[in-house]
């Protein structure tokens, strides 16, 4: 399979690139895609902020030792193909982006596509900073490209799932349920503790901040489609690569890896969850393939109207969630985490009631109790802090895990069949087709790259998740005769009881003149 055969890559070949979001999980799989596949591409700039003390610069170097770049850092040229990547300094939540002048003028001068996917995708993120970060700083990247006189091509990186009170999504534009210029406005001079007062009659039918804040962007995105070329790309849940560049490779606890990594701790005993509904998560390289596709589409077929595209797993390729926790479980006992809380035996709940019954047993309870041994033998207590956080968590996953989702992707699926053959093995857009292989690698994917453990750590998880299974037995064997202990005197008195008013009962059916046998 030669690159002298991909059209994409042809397309790319000169360009100069502007990505916001690149240090981000999708983000880093597109540039290392990028800069593998379209060997050509003459520069991309990358929008980093300073973070966690550190400056965009360091943040650059930090970024290219990323195991996801370890193919390129392997080539005898990977020096010359890094200088490709440029920083520029530069943050969403300031005004024009906090960019010098030099800068500006750089990007004005030469951007011609820009992928804008730079976000706040934490759930539980208070209106107005999801807000600043989310809408605002769209606003501000969507001002900027306006100076770009050799633009092609801007895509927007939504969600499929920012129009939550539709459970089927087709691939247009839906109006949203404020004017984002207005929400903008009153965040602007309204008290932060009045804005959380109004934000659940704002986001009404929205589940989080997020999802609210993600559907009025994409209302002013479409209100640039006259200045620009603009297309918006909406990923379902991303999840571990399939293929590219590391199987299994994620580097967050995000949406389903979190659940994941929470289960196979022992954590996570419990879930709300319809188990028969499908579970609509899309690897992260194919999401990128996707994406480089959409910006491909768009500056090589130019358009006068906003198109969407929704970036899915085709119908008759989704796994249920139930398919999923099994084929989960048994890959957790084979290759299970060397540090566990409890014995990874947790399950799914169709019916909430059930699951907060178990929740209280499985999670409230324990993490009492850990937290009171942790008091009597002076160590800080941390149990019940961490509890809550999951429950928070699982409170914001079990609104997509209980409804039935479809997304229509027939824009996507037409782009990518029309590329020739080469192109649509390079830049494969579809899910995985062995997911029992996929979860394998996901597992060990999240074991090794977000908890740091190596294969070779695997025989010694063996022996602990064993001495967890006895324990976990024996607590089962001592809580069983605790029941009976405790009830079992009242269950022969009601079983006398119940036995004597039975009797009595059949004495005087008979009496009456009833057949009784």
């Amino acid at each position: 399979m030669s690159m002298l055969d991909s059209e994409v890559a042809k397309w790319f070949s000169g360009k100069h690139i502007l990505i916001t979001g690149s240090t981000g999980y999708m983000g880093k799989v597109m540039v290392e895609k990028l800069l593998r596949c379209c060997p050509q591409i003459a520069k991309i700039y990358l929008l980093i902020r300073t973070r966690n003390g550190k400056s965009p610069s360091q943040r650059l170097e930090d970024f290219i030792q990323n195991p996801v770049f370890d193919i390129l850092r392997k080539q005898t040229n990977a020096t010359k193909i890094f200088l490709k990547l440029e920083c520029i300094h530069g943050d969403l939540s300031a005004e024009k982006l906090n960019l010098t002048s030099q800068d500006e003028e750089n990007l004005r001068e030469n951007v011609e596509v820009l992928f804008h996917m730079a976000a706040n995708v934490r759930f539980d993120q208070p209106l107005k900073g999801a807000l600043i970060m989310n809408t605002l700083g769209t606003k501000r990247v969507l001002d900027m490209a306006c100076t770009f006189p050799k633009l092609m091509a801007f895509v927007h990186v939504s969600t499929t799932y920012c129009h939550c009170d539709l459970t089927v999504l087709e691939e247009k534009i839906y109006q949203a349920p404020h004017d984002p210029r207005k929400l903008l406005d009153m965040a602007s001079w309204i008290d932060d503790k009045l804005l959380d007062l109004m934000t659940p009659h704002l986001i009404k039918n929205s589940p989080n901040t997020y999802a609210y804040t993600k559907c009025l962007t994409e209302h002013l995105v479409n209100e640039y489609s006259n200045l620009l070329p603009i297309a918006i790309a909406r990923p379902a849940s991303v999840t571990a690569a399939w293929k590219e560049p590391l199987p299994g490779w994620v580097d967050n606890l995000n949406g389903p890896t979190g659940i994941i990594v929470g289960s196979g701790k022992g954590v996570i005993r419990s879930m709300h969850c319809n188990a028969e509904y499908k579970a609509d998560i899309i690897p992260v390289d194919s999401t990128a393939n996707s994406i480089i596709l959409v910006g491909y589409h768009l500056g090589s077929h130019q358009k006068t109207d906003i198109q969407v595209f929704n970036i899915t797993a085709d119908k008759d390729q989704r796994i249920s969630w139930g398919e999923a926790l099994n084929m989960g479980k048994k890959h957790f006992y084979e290759n299970p985490f060397s540090i566990c809380l409890w014995y990874p035996d947790g399950s799914i709940k169709s019916s909430y009631f059930v699951h907060m019954l178990a929740a209280f047993f499985f999670h409230t309870i324990p993490a009492y109790l850990i937290d009171f041994l942790m008091v009597l033998i002076r160590r800080k207590p941390f149990m019940i802090k961490i509890y809550k956080r999951i429950k928070k968590g699982l409170e914001v996953l079990q609104y997509y895990t209980t409804r039935p989702w479809l997304f229509h992707n027939e824009r996507m699926k037409a782009v990518s069949n029309s590329l020739n053959e080469t192109d649509q093995k390079i830049f494969y857009t579809s899910g995985p087709t062995d997911y029992n292989e996929y979860i394998l690698n996901y597992i060990l994917g999240a074991r090794r790259y977000c908890l740091h453990e190596e294969p070779d750590t695997i025989p010694y998880a063996k022996k602990v998740l064993k001495r967890l299974y006895y324990l976990d037995l024996c607590k089962n064997i001592l809580l069983g005769c605790l029941i009976i202990w405790l009830f079992g005197g009242h269950i022969v008195e009601f079983i006398f009881r119940f036995k004597y008013v039975f009797q009595n009962d059949l004495y005087y059916f008979k009496k009456l003149g009833f057949y009784v046998m």
